[in-house]
């Protein structure tokens, strides 16, 4: 058996119901505000295009948070310690778990959760090739509800949940809640979570990374229709709408949005929406923190912020929260 066929195999999948994430689309155009949840950029082309986000020159997030993963990852690998099951949220790629690995002795099992089943399976082969000493037990799931996890060959003593990138501020306060009670049930008893978290900054900095000028974001933004076209049978005209980015200083958030460019309409499952000339799909917004304003927030999810990470700029931090 080939070591493909082996992750293959390997592989867990609690993929949603197709018709509740219809449905759940279609809740979001329906609104006011018209709303697509990023969750819907990760399809095979979404997740290739965000791989070349990270590697932008404006796009500051990746670059920072690799430094201080380098500097500090013997550090995170003592708080972690050994025979932990270690539970990434959003794997992606796995760049970042890389560095980590390399500094941990001893892991139970690498769980990699991510929504794009095509994305995890090839990065967790990679993973599994690199670090062969690892039981690699990828789960392609939709981690922002409770999700069963596999079984390693070696009883974990605790799980550490990982969620790399800032992926925590594209929720809102209340949904960043609800993802933070799930890491905590994942967690489970003497679990704990390492988590990367974008700080408040010039709004100029900010505002750069998501309007690159290379125009990879804006690619990365529009493919969510295509996606909608292709997998939900949506009708948005690709053509008919143009990427924006702008900083909102009151919310504390980045938003991100798709612009129509004149008066037109679309369908999705049966229904027809209007949408006039200039009007705005909200598609992503990303909340940037304080430290101690994570720390409460956490807090409010048991989770206590036990040590932190910070670049010399304070551009970015990776938090260690232990559960309550």
């Amino acid at each position: 058996m080939t070591q493909q066929t082996e992750r293959s195999a390997c592989l867990t999948e609690q993929d949603d119901d197709v018709n509740d994430e219809l449905a759940e689309i279609v809740e979001g155009l329906a609104q006011p505000q018209k709303t697509i949840s990023p969750k819907y950029f990760y399809d095979k082309r979404g997740s290739k295009l965000f791989d070349q986000i990270c590697n932008l020159p404006e796009y500051y997030p990746t670059r920072t948070e690799l430094a201080i993963m380098k500097a500090f990852a013997g550090q995170m690998a003592e708080l972690v310690g050994p025979q932990a099951s270690l539970i990434e949220f959003g794997s992606g790629s796995s760049l970042k778990i890389r560095i980590l690995l390399q500094h941990l002795n001893e892991l139970a099992a690498y769980v990699p959760v991510d929504i794009s089943r095509e994305h995890l399976v090839a990065a967790a082969d990679a993973i599994a090739a690199d670090f062969p000493d690892i039981e690699v037990l990828p789960v392609a799931a939709d981690f922002t509800h409770p999700f069963d996890l596999p079984s390693p060959k070696t009883m974990p003593r605790r799980n550490i949940v990982y969620f790399p990138g800032s992926t925590i501020g594209n929720f809102s306060p209340e949904g960043a809640l609800a993802l933070l009670e799930v890491m905590h049930h994942e967690a489970g008893e003497d679990g704990a979570l390492l988590i990367g978290i974008d700080l408040q900054k010039d709004p100029a900095i900010i505002e750069r990374a998501y309007n690159d000028a290379s125009g990879i974001t804006a690619a990365f933004n529009l493919n969510i229709l295509r996606r909608l076209n292709n997998e939900f049978g949506a009708s948005f005209d690709l053509r008919a709408y143009r990427h924006e980015a702008e900083y909102n200083e009151d919310a504390g958030r980045i938003e991100m949005y798709l612009i129509s460019e004149k008066d037109q309409t679309f369908r999705i499952d049966g229904q027809e929406f209007a949408v006039a000339e200039g009007e705005r799909i909200l598609t992503e917004h990303s909340h940037k923190y304080t430290i101690e304003g994570f720390a409460g927030l956490a807090a409010k999810a048991g989770f206590r912020l036990q040590e932190n990470w910070t670049d010399a700029n304070q551009m970015f931090a990776v938090c260690y929260c232990s559960r309550d």
